[in-house]
């Protein structure tokens, strides 16, 4: 059983009925808190010259098209129909989803950051595609910025990629379907809601099965306690962020020598630099729980939605960073295929999805003690990458969401040769970013260097 957004059979002639998949469906009812869930991408496009923006919206619209879900709405459908289905959207106009800014003095990459997250915490309209680009100007080291931004049920991280390599240079690639398609009649979706209904208590006990494995990779029913520390604190609106940068081959080249991967290697980082600040704060935990989002996709295809399912990963905080290279590496090697299946709230998505829209959801993560943070990564699977001819030199990622009570998360994006991890914050209760990013850096260069120098 799969996740993706499915496209239902139907006869010749008749619109094809294409609903939201299950986990999809729970992403949209966890958008109640205080950030959107929305996440989103800032390009660092290299052009010389000032940034012709007519042009810009122009190369967008042109290339929009080939992404058939970027014109498209997610709508209701008559009680006893199904699901909600995704149509084609017959007034979608490219002037709603791109716009142009000019970023604050100085114009650096902190000026650069705060308008990202401005522009991600804005609320996308419900009424239209679930998506917007904001072209960024008045940058300190010239050239120009594209923040493109998702809203969370129209895809995930990888998925994401899928988007942002239609939008950028590259083979011309058209939808050829008509558009806008004519949407599915109610008798239609009467009928596939009733043939589905029909096959649901064979899905079932599948689905059931691939619940407990999901379950056991988030940390079971009754996981370890994350440990009391001032990481855990209710948070608010408030964001800020700040970039570390490392070269990929070095991080990747010294976490093989443990038998870890890149991923690993970041969590080590992570959970030593969160160690560094607890010291300075007068605490210590042995262990950071870190909840990491596991793709269930087979590749980065154009396919869009949610495939992905938690695992939370108890990575310790002090020793030899090889012996904690090597122990993160078991257990994510014992527990990844695990979560590679449909995340418990799209198995039980019948009762997380309306609990999670009177605010459930937010209740449960503003008083969970099962991880400390949030750590995610993808890699662009392509290198190059342009915008109108000119190259696009970084990619910095941006996964804003109600925090709960997590006052620290961590996005990483590897482009280029380079690994890119954005620190996310409350300021008001994580004052201390230039400590945490420090503490980052510092973490990393031991991986790469120090342990380099061991193997």
């Amino acid at each position: 059983m799969t996740d993706t957004v499915r496209h239902q059979r139907s006869r010749p002639g008749e619109p094809i009925v294409d609903r939201a998949s299950p986990t999809d469906r729970a992403f949209l009812a966890m958008d109640t808190g205080q950030v959107p869930a929305q996440f989103g991408v800032v390009l660092r496009i290299d052009q010389v010259g000032t940034v012709d923006f007519s042009r810009v919206r122009q190369l967008l619209a042109e290339r929009v098209p080939a992404i058939p879900r970027l014109r498209q709405r997610l709508i209701r459908v008559p009680f006893g129909c199904g699901g909600p289905i995704w149509v084609d959207d017959d007034t979608f106009d490219i002037g709603r989803h791109v716009r142009a800014v000019v970023c604050p003095a100085p114009g650096d990459e902190r000026a650069l950051l705060d308008t990202a997250i401005s522009v991600i915490a804005t609320p996308l309209p419900r009424d239209a595609p679930l998506w917007s680009v904001v072209c960024v100007s008045g940058l300190s080291g010239g050239g120009f910025a594209l923040v493109v931004v998702l809203h969370h049920v129209l895809a995930d991280g990888v998925g994401g990629l899928a988007v942002l390599a239609n939008l950028v240079d590259g083979p011309s690639a058209t939808n050829e379907s008509d558009f806008p398609r004519p949407r599915p009649t109610r008798g239609r979706l009467l009928r596939q809601a009733l043939l589905g209904r029909l096959r649901a208590p064979r899905r079932g006990r599948a689905a059931w099965r691939m619940l407990r494995a999901s379950m056991s990779a988030g940390g079971g029913l009754r996981p370890l306690r994350a440990a009391p520390c001032s990481l855990i604190q209710r948070t608010g609106p408030r964001l800020v962020a700040a970039v570390v940068r490392v070269e990929r081959a070095a991080l990747r080249t010294a976490a093989h020598r443990h038998g870890a991967t890149t991923n690993d290697a970041l969590l080590v980082a992570v959970a030593g630099a969160l160690h560094r600040v607890l010291t300075i704060r007068g605490e210590s935990v042995e262990r950071i729980a870190i909840a990491v989002p596991v793709s269930g996709r087979s590749d980065s295809g154009p396919e869009l939605g949610n495939v992905v399912a938690p695992l939370l990963v108890q990575v310790p905080t002090a020793g030899d960073v090889g012996e904690r290279l090597r122990t993160v590496a078991a257990e994510v090697h014992a527990h990844k295929a695990d979560a590679t299946g449909p995340p418990p709230i799209a198995v039980l998505g019948w009762l997380f999805r309306p609990l999670a829209s009177l605010g459930g959801y937010r209740w449960y993560m503003t008083h969970q003690r099962r991880l400390h943070t949030l750590v995610s990564h993808v890699r662009v699977p392509f290198e190059g990458l342009a915008f109108d001819g000119s190259p696009i030199t970084s990619a910095i990622p941006l996964a804003l969401a109600d925090g709960g009570n997590m006052t620290a998360c961590f996005d990483a994006v590897s482009y280029a040769g380079t690994m890119t991890v954005t620190v996310i914050v409350d300021p008001d209760h994580f004052p201390d970013l230039e400590a945490l990013t420090a503490g980052l850096r510092t973490e990393l260069d031991l991986i790469t260097h120090t342990v380099a120098a061991a193997g």
